[in-house]
């Protein structure tokens, strides 16, 4: 199931045009270096791996993993950002169950370094509140949805997710604006386009996608506004993983697959 284009180019043309935005016009946290360990570690860590288990090196998953965290993660540590790079390439190697990995690289990473430093956090607020940077976000992962076809889990959970920010303001008799200020997070558009709509760790067929963003929803919901987790949709995402293999097995669907990767000769 592929189109004329890798959806994973594409994907990496929208992260790393956020990321050239953010270095660029807006005051993002850490030493600027910190931006360049992310990549390189990454597609090191990748090109070793893939050596060892004699798979060809392919640069576009590793660049897409490295590009969130420099959008999402942050520290002035150079030793917590190689451990954050390690735990998500490491993931996708490691922490394996019929034949792909389990967890968003990127959303084990950040929950696995959150619960074990101080010295790292996410930061929504970095990016403010612009509605052109908004529109920006959802139009280029509109882009990559289309191309993927995984729409469905993306706008189920946004409907689930604003459901419950209203359902909220209404029960406490908060203004409307409250919700909707809240909804322009763009870290929490950059998880709805570009991490739960990742077709390698979520459920083969559509109902069980847009069940399974509901609950992550629910959850995330529940983390965040109940017991003050303040990334309570990343510990959410990675609570919810091990659903997946469950839910492709009640309900099963075709696979989404990436071009193959050749097996490298003589291993």
């Amino acid at each position: 199931m592929t189109g004329p284009k890798d959806p994973r180019q594409l994907q990496i043309m929208a992260l790393g045009g956020m990321l050239v935005y953010g270095l660029g016009f807006l005051d993002f946290p850490g030493p600027g270096w910190i931006y360049l360990i992310y990549p390189v570690a990454a597609l090191i860590l990748q090109w070793l791996l893939c050596r060892l288990v004699g798979i060809a090196f392919d640069f576009r998953s590793p660049l897409i993993s490295s590009l969130s965290l420099c959008l999402l993660l942050h520290t002035s540590s150079w030793a917590w950002a190689i451990g954050a790079v390690a735990i998500a390439i490491g993931s996708k190697f490691l922490l394996r169950f019929d034949g792909r990995h389990m967890f968003n690289p990127t959303c084990l990473a950040i929950v696995v370094t959150l619960l074990f430093t101080d010295q790292v956090w996410v930061s929504p607020g970095q990016w403010g509140l612009g509605a052109f940077l908004g529109f920006a976000a959802v139009c280029m992962g509109a882009w990559v949805l289309h191309h993927t076809r995984r729409s469905d889990i993306t706008l189920a959970f946004l409907l689930a997710w604003t459901g419950l920010l209203l359902g909220r303001a209404l029960w406490l008799g908060d203004p409307l604006s409250i919700p909707l200020l809240q909804l322009q997070n763009i870290s929490l558009l950059i998880f709805a386009f570009f991490m739960i709509s990742d077709p390698m760790t979520i459920p083969d067929r559509r109902a069980a996608r847009m069940g399974f963003a509901t609950v992550v929803a629910a959850v995330g919901y529940v983390l965040q506004y109940h017991l003050y987790f303040n990334e309570g949709l990343f510990y959410a995402l990675a609570a919810c993983a091990p659903l997946v293999p469950l839910l492709n097995r009640w309900l099963p669907g075709e696979r989404y697959r990436w071009a193959p990767e050749p097996v490298i000769p003589g291993r």
